[in-house]
């Protein structure tokens, strides 16, 4: 991506901030949407200007230039203020970061492009990412942890009333998710059952916070909360989310019986 293009998405990412009244009188307030933007927009433009030095693989930047794009929207756009008064908005929200956006950035796998940049400025973070994606298992359960935490009621709501709070959730779920995915969609042949364990684990417990939303008899998020709204909520994870992991273990397991018929193959041709 040219750095003319990145430094003008950086200017679209700072206009929906003012556009909430970043430099009115409630600067404090507005102050995590700046930051947002900036931490968004100079990963996006460090992507960029590290294409120049390392170039990606196949695909690799299409779906790094699509899941920033998402990002803006969910965080930016009117889905954010829809999910402020609808629980299935916020679920909805929630599900583009975790099994949309997160796995897209672990297929851009932009940490080649980023460390070309920084040098040893970020790589101890960069290492750090590194060896936490050898352990898909330990990544599933902090990742279940975030899930879940930031879906009990009152964490729930303090993400809604506060701005500084909302910014930590978006943050935990999509740095969670994104170590997630590249865990499981990265793992080296050898690890592949452990993979399709941590997906499976995945599987099972964020289909279990979604049965419980949607046969839930009372409202959970505030007692005039909408229930059909929050069994809707609950379906979007149950369901779509389900197949998304299903979908990553499939292709999990797909790469992995490939690789095998290619051993095979290549065993038998030199034992010939």
């Amino acid at each position: 991506m040219p750095v003319k293009h990145a430094a003008w998405l950086l200017l679209v990412l700072a206009s929906p901030v003012r556009a909430h009244g970043l430099f009115d009188a409630h600067l404090f307030e507005r102050l995590p949407l700046l930051l947002t933007a900036l931490l968004l927009g100079s990963a996006w433009l460090l992507y960029g200007l590290g294409v120049r030095r390392v170039a990606p693989h196949r695909g690799e930047a299409l779906c790094m230039h699509l899941a920033m794009l998402l990002a803006v929207l969910a965080i930016f756009g009117p889905l954010d203020e829809w999910a402020e008064t609808s629980t299935s908005w916020h679920m909805t929200q929630h599900m583009l970061f975790i099994v949309v956006i997160a796995p897209l950035w672990a297929l851009a796998r932009p940490l080649p492009q980023w460390r070309a940049l920084t040098g040893r400025l970020g790589q101890s973070l960069w290492t750090w990412i590194l060896r936490a994606g050898r352990h898909p298992t330990a990544l599933a359960l902090v990742h279940g942890a975030v899930i879940w935490i930031w879906h009990t009621p009152r964490l729930y709501q303090l993400a809604l009333d506060n701005l500084w709070w909302h910014a930590v959730e978006h943050g935990c779920f999509l740095f969670s998710g994104w170590l997630f995915w590249w865990s499981v969609l990265r793992i080296p042949p050898r690890k592949t059952p452990v993979a399709l364990l941590a997906i499976l684990l995945t599987l099972m417990h964020t289909g279990l916070l979604g049965a419980l939303l949607t046969f839930a008899s009372v409202p959970l998020y505030g007692d005039t909360g909408d229930l059909a709204d929050q069994q809707l909520a609950g379906l979007l994870m149950w369901v779509p989310g389900g197949l998304v992991y299903l979908m990553g273990a499939g292709w999990i397991a797909w790469r992995w019986l490939a690789r095998a018929r290619q051993s095979q193959g290549e065993t038998r041709w030199q034992g010939r």
